[in-house]
């Protein structure tokens, strides 16, 4: 299985916002460090946004997640941790 990465999560945030806020987020530049809700995001695009992550890669993750992944640099390490081929 490929890596999850920093691009791959853009990409799936940006599919899971609302499209009422989607204009306002702004996902350029280094954003691995800077904490969703900085970013825009609430815990309902988090949820939404974990639904599609397992689905496409394939992985089991907790809810919990939204809540102890603050920023999108420690999703993408929480994501690659659970990887069938990381486990």
């Amino acid at each position: 299985m490929k890596e999850f990465t920093l691009d791959d999560l853009v990409r799936i945030l940006r599919e899971c916002a609302d499209q009422d806020v989607w204009t306002e987020i702004e996902l350029g530049g280094d954003i691995a460090d800077q904490d969703f809700e900085s970013l825009g995001y609430d815990s309902l695009s988090l949820f939404n946004t974990l639904t599609h992550i397992e689905h496409e890669f394939g992985v089991e993750l907790s809810f919990d997640i939204v809540y102890t992944a603050a920023t999108p640099g420690t999703l993408v390490k929480v994501v690659n941790e659970a990887l069938p081929n990381n486990a």
